[in-house]
C-alpha cells in the first residue's frame, strides 16, 4: 500500500525544500523526494559553493594587491585542493542545514528518483526496489542542468560545465569561457583572479546581455582592463580535444574563423529543464520548449499537479523558485496569496566587480513607450567606496517621468548584490522618487550612492 500524504514535493532545491517547509507550517502532511542531495543544485553545485570560490579569489586578489593598502604580503600563493575543499565544506554545511530543517518541520524525506505514476501517485526508484507514494497534491520542482554544446559534450577533463569548474583538479592555464551570462562571467572572474589566461566568447553583441547596456559596456571595459579577453558577436564552430589541450575554432563578427588552443573550456550557454522521465507525458502535462507551463499559482493543466522553479522557465534563479513555492503552497492551503509575477525579482552576478539589477532597463522602459528620468552616480563620488579602494562602478536608476514610479535600478561595483535589495523593497512598496528622496541614508556607506542616483534623476545630486 502506498504511503499517503497531503503533498509530495519532487526535488529539494531552494524551491522544493522551501515549499515543503511552508506546507508543513500550514498543517499539510508533506514528503519530499530527492535523487541526490538535499538542497539541490543551488546549495550543492551552484549558488553557494561558487560564492565560496569567488570569495577565495577576492581575498587572493587583495593579497596580491596588498601594497595598494600599505601592506606587505610576500610569496603569495594558493593550494587548489584546499580551495576546492573549502567550497565543498560550505556546501556540506548547507546540505546538513536543510536536513535539519526537514526534521524540524516534520517533512518526510524519501531518497530516490521520483516519477509520476498517475494522478496523485508518485513512484520512487531506490536501486532495485520501488516505493509508491500518493498525495492529493504533487509539486514538481526538479530544476535544470547545464546545456551542452551539441558538437562537444562536456567530459569533465578538458570541456567543463559549471559543475566541473567548481572542483578542478588542476588550475587552467589558458581558459575559454563560452557564454557571458552570470555563470560565465563569474567563472571567468574567478579563474582570471587566480592567474589563468581567460577568454570569453559571446554570440550576442555584448556581454551580460540581459543587463542595462551601460552596465554591460562598463563590465566589458573593466574585465578587459583586468586581463580578460572578450570576443562578442562570435560563435564557437568546432572544438577538438586532445590529451593536454583543446582546439577551438571561433567565428568572429567579421565572418572569419580562427583556431586557438586552450587548456580548458567552460560551457555556460544556458540550461535544460529536468523534465525527462518524470511522467509528464503519462498525465498529459503541458510544456513549452521543455518547460512546464503553469499559472500564477504554479498550477499545471492537470488538477493536483503543480510546478515551480527552473523547470517552469525564466528567470532561472533560486529566490524566484523559493517565492514561487510559497505562493503555490499557500494557494493549495486555501489562503489568498498574490499570483506569482516576475516584475520585481532581482538579478545578481557575483564577479569582481559585482553586478545587480531589478526591473526595467532604460532601453526596455523606452520600448514600452515610457517617458523616463534617469539618474546615475559613480562610485568615485562616494567616500566609503574610495576608502575601501573600490572606486570603480556606478548606480543607475530609471523613473517614470510622469508618475515618479521607480521602473528599474542597475548597479555595478563592490557589494552591489547586497545594495540592490533596497530598491527591490522600494518597488514592492510602490515607492516613488519622493519617498526615496526624503529617506535618510547613513554616512559613510555605499548606500548613499543609491540616494544620490535618485537625486540625480531629478537634477538634485549633491556630490557630483
Amino acid at each position: 500500500m502506498a504511503d499517503t500524504y497531503d503533498l509530495i514535493v519532487l526535488g529539494s532545491g531552494p524551491g522544493g525544500y522551501v515549499a515543503a517547509i511552508r506546507a508543513s507550517q500550514l498543517g499539510l502532511k508533506t514528503a519530499i523526494v530527492e535523487r541526490e542531495r538535499l538542497g539541490g543544485i543551488c546549495l550543492n553545485w551552484g549558488c553557494i559553493p561558487t560564492k565560496a570560490l569567488l570569495r577565495t579569489s577576492e581575498v587572493y586578489h587583495y593579497m596580491t594587491h596588498a601594497a595598494d593598502y600599505g601592506l606587505k604580503a610576500d610569496n603569495v600563493g594558493f593550494d587548489l585542493g584546499k580551495i576546492v575543499e573549502r567550497s565543498r565544506k560550505v556546501a556540506g554545511t548547507l546540505n546538513a542545514g536543510v536536513k535539519g530543517l526537514m526534521k524540524k518541520n516534520k517533512v518526510t524525506v524519501v531518497e530516490g528518483f521520483g516519477s509520476l505514476a498517475g494522478k496523485g501517485k508518485l513512484s520512487v526508484k531506490q536501486g532495485d526496489k520501488t516505493v509508491e507514494l500518493s498525495a492529493k497534491h504533487i509539486l514538481l520542482a526538479t530544476g535544470a542542468r547545464a546545456r551542452d554544446l551539441p558538437f562537444a559534450k562536456a567530459d569533465g577533463k578538458r570541456i567543463w560545465t559549471y559543475r566541473h569548474a567548481m572542483v578542478p583538479e588542476v588550475m587552467p592555464t589558458k581558459l575559454l569561457v563560452i557564454g557571458s551570462g552570470a555563470i560565465g562571467v563569474e567563472f571567468a572572474s574567478f579563474y582570471n583572479d587566480m592567474g589563468a589566461d581567460v577568454t570569453i566568447v559571446e554570440m550576442l553583441p555584448r556581454i551580460l546581455p540581459v543587463e542595462d547596456e551601460e552596465v554591460s559596456a562598463f563590465m566589458e571595459k573593466r574585465l578587459t582592463k583586468d586581463g580578460i579577453k572578450i570576443v562578442t558577436g562570435a560563435g564557437v564552430e568546432k572544438i577538438e580535444t586532445g590529451a593536454d589541450a583543446v582546439k577551438a575554432t571561433i567565428k568572429g563578427k567579421d565572418g572569419t574563423s580562427a583556431t586557438q588552443e586552450y587548456s580548458h573550456v567552460i560551457v555556460a550557454i544556458g540550461i535544460v529543464p529536468n523534465t525527462e522521465e518524470i511522467g509528464l507525458e503519462k498525465l498529459g502535462i503541458a510544456t513549452d520548449r521543455g518547460h512546464i507551463k503553469v499559472d500564477g499559482f504554479g498550477r499545471t493543466n492537470v488538477e493536483g499537479i503543480y510546478a515551480i522553479g527552473d523547470v517552469t522557465g525564466a528567470p532561472w534563479l533560486a529566490h524566484k523558485a523559493s517565492h514561487e513555492g510559497i505562493v503555490c503552497i499557500e494557494k493549495i492551503a486555501g489562503q489568498n496569496p498574490h499570483p506569482f509575477e516576475t516584475w520585481n525579482i532581482p538579478g545578481c552576478t557575483y564577479s569582481r566587480p559585482q553586478v545587480a539589477s531589478v526591473g526595467l532597463t532604460e532601453a526596455k522602459a523606452k520600448e514600452q513607450g515610457r517617458e523616463v528620468k534617469v539618474g546615475k552616480f559613480p562610485f568615485i563620488g562616494n567616500g566609503k567606496a574610495i576608502a575601501l579602494g573600490e572606486a570603480d562602478g556606478f548606480v543607475k536608476t530609471v523613473f517614470d517621468a510622469k508618475t515618479g514610479e521607480l521602473l528599474g535600478a542597475h548597479m555595478v561595483g563592490a557589494e552591489v548584490t547586497e545594495l540592490i535589495q533596497g530598491y527591490v523593497v522600494a518597488r514592492q512598496l510602490e515607492t516613488t522618487e519622493h519617498e526615496l528622496t526624503e529617506t535618510v541614508f547613513a554616512h559613510p556607506t555605499l548606500s548613499e550612492m543609491m540616494h544620490e542616483s535618485v537625486l540625480g534623476a531629478y537634477g538634485r545630486a549633491l556630490h557630483i
